[in-house]
């Protein structure tokens, strides 16, 4: 259950298929836009995406973390369009019998999509300037 959305990411509607008796832990990471990237002051992001790619590559890392850490459930999404700051832009959920393994799937989900989805963002500078970044990129932590 991974998608691309250009409207506002509503939470309970993607957290409802996680529910699950065997579950012993959910977690979950929230991407927000922030103020601040490499020492410039951010106004707001923008969310490119190839959807039919970025969907079924994004089912694919979920698939990859249910069977590598057993997980129970697994969700994530992912906005496009213009995000001003404080915005969800991205959500991963995870469900597991045990809270090691949903950190671990979290993690590996969130850093997966990152680094293998066609997404890109623009980011809009105080100063008036805009830059491209494409998030596919293993650069580090973020």
């Amino acid at each position: 259950m991974f998608r691309i959305s250009p409207t506002p990411l509503e939470l309970p509607a993607l957290r409802a298929p996680l529910a699950d008796a065997r579950a012993g832990a959910l977690v979950t990471f929230e991407g927000w836009v922030r103020d601040h990237n490499e020492g410039q002051a951010v106004q707001s992001l923008e969310y490119e995406a190839y959807v039919p790619l970025a969907e079924a590559e994004g089912e694919r890392i979920l698939a990859e973390a249910r069977a590598r850490f057993g997980l129970l459930g697994a969700v994530a999404a992912h906005r496009v369009g213009h995000l001003a700051l404080g915005e969800l832009a991205v959500w991963v959920g995870v469900t597991a019998a045990h809270r090691a393994a949903a950190f671990d799937a979290c993690r590996y989900i969130i850093d997966e999509a990152k680094a293998r989805l066609p997404i890109w963002k623009k980011e809009h500078y105080a100063s008036g300037t805009t830059a491209w970044i494409n998030c596919a990129t293993r650069s580090g932590p973020g």
